[in-house]
């Protein structure tokens, strides 16, 4: 008994101990994390999904975690945008692209979430699908099994709003530096919400193109060309920036202000392809790797062609156009990069390298359409020529009457939404900002802040502004 009394005491005088070195509130945390592990426990074994019981399901949770990484990879992809167009344009508009490229991956998720996936993998009919909107995680309505039988809905969900913003994203840059941050907000809730998934449909989830024969593995054309041709009708439609063309037509070159973030967002970009293009696959065998490398082939080829092209062209071997290069290959290949072999793939990104050099002139200087990346270029030039490559270089039964019959279809389409959308938002909100805030910058203008505050710029010193006034200051009381 006394034994007892003496734990009893113990413990006691342990607790009072505590207490008085502990602050009070510490001990009113531990009813609540009691709370908090029960609640979660809870939480988790109402929303989780039973664990593989056969090797059938063990594949699936493989394929699901491979969706996974993948998706990761091609949401990551979004980093790589906001520094290559970032560091192709001027410093004065950097706050700008970069929220541009943050924000608009957040609205297509809600977009696609709520209507998007059903208009692309609803069933329907031919032209579009009819139900499935607000995806609540059953597969039934997309004609998909669930788990067990098949990766989580949820998953497939994932994987595919991560393409949609693509589209979004690459209309950021041909329309860079002077379009206002809401109309391209609402544009790209259109794009992702009614014309991307519309097209879509008809290829990816056995719409009409899809039953002619057209073949577009991982979305040359379905995701970017359709990204380009909306681009090329932004840029078209809102005019290009000031000082880009002079009164006797003359070009005027307007050089990006960081030549390091962009080189950085194009090799963010090339590693994000590997989940873009191997991702396509739906599943996790044996060719992935084959994917990875007619992938990378291209990539390397298209950076060698356009490297040398721009050198001979030019005289120099401009980086910009290495930087293009490269990215002219990974969309060339999308396309074919699980039918065409080893040396048809650097064949395809070598030609989308020599493409993109001449296409970025030919917009430039011909159509005087400013494009301050390279994106239609890049995207539909290269996306539309990846396309047909399936046609010659294929070892399926693709046709390239085919192949080009979606192209001008799914760009037809997209040409005429995307005019309408511009010419609506240009009578309404208006696209395009003011001159003097043009002039000013966009990161003033639209956001109130600067993207390089307290840094020393070449743009302080060659108007004589704070820093120059203060090193003038400096110099003078030294020799005074």
């Amino acid at each position: 008994m006394s034994g007892s009394y003496d734990q009893d005491s113990f413990i006691l005088n342990s607790i009072g101990w505590l207490r008085s070195k502990l602050p009070s509130y510490w001990f009113a945390c531990i009813p609540l994390s009691a709370l908090i592990v029960v609640v979660w426990n809870t939480a988790s074994q109402a929303q989780g999904l039973d664990g593989p019981e056969t090797l059938e399901e063990v594949k699936v949770i493989l394929d699901t975690i491979f969706l996974l990484v993948c998706s990761i990879l091609v949401i990551f992809m979004n980093a790589g945008f906001g520094m290559l167009e970032t560091g192709f344009c001027r410093q004065k508009n950097a706050v700008n692209i970069l929220a541009k490229n943050l924000i608009v991956f957040a609205v297509a998720t809600i977009v696609y979430w709520a209507i998007g996936y059903g208009f692309m993998y609803g069933d329907g009919n031919g032209f579009i699908g009819t139900q499935g909107f607000f995806f609540n995680g059953d597969g039934t309505p997309y004609g998909d099994d669930n788990y067990p039988a098949a990766v989580p809905a949820a998953i497939n969900f994932l994987f595919q709003v991560a393409f949609a913003a693509t589209a979004a994203t690459i209309v950021s840059g041909a329309v860079a530096e002077r379009i206002k941050f809401d109309a391209f907000l609402i544009f790209s809730v259109l794009l992702v919400g009614i014309s991307y998934p519309i097209t879509g449909h008809w290829t990816w989830n056995g719409g009409w193109l899809a039953e002619m024969g057209f073949s577009d593995f991982a979305g040359s054309t379905i995701v970017h060309s359709v990204g380009g041709w909306a681009a090329l009708m932004g840029a078209a439609i809102l005019g290009p920036r000031q000082g880009k063309y002079s009164s006797d037509g003359r070009v005027n070159a307007i050089p990006g202000h960081n030549m390091s973030i962009a080189t950085l967002g194009c090799l963010i970009l090339w590693i994000g392809w590997f989940g873009f293009n191997p991702g396509s696959e739906l599943a996790a065998t044996a060719n992935v790797p084959y994917i990875a490398l007619t992938t990378n082939l291209a990539a390397a080829a298209g950076g060698i062609t356009a490297t040398a092209t721009s050198w001979i062209k030019d005289g120099k071997p401009d980086l910009s156009m290495i930087i293009n290069g490269i990215l002219a290959g990974l969309v060339g290949i999308t396309a074919g990069c699980a039918t065409v072999g080893y040396l048809s793939a650097v064949i395809i990104g070598a030609i989308a390298g020599i493409l993109v050099v001449f296409s970025v002139a030919f917009f430039d200087k011909v159509l005087k359409i400013d494009d301050p990346v390279g994106a239609t270029s890049v995207h539909l030039a290269c996306g539309i020529w990846g396309t047909l490559a399936v046609g010659i270089f294929g070892t399926g039964e693709e046709s390239i009457v085919t192949q080009l019959i979606g192209i001008l279809t799914i760009g037809g389409f997209t040409v005429l939404a995307s005019t309408i959308f511009w010419y609506a938002l240009k009578a309404t909100v208006g696209i395009r900002v003011h001159e003097e805030d043009e002039i000013k910058g966009l990161d003033i203008s639209e956001h109130g802040m600067e993207a390089y505050s307290g840094f020393v710029k070449e743009a302080d010193i060659l108007s004589g502004g704070f820093t120059s006034s203060m090193t003038s200051e400096v110099s003078s009381s030294t020799e005074g």
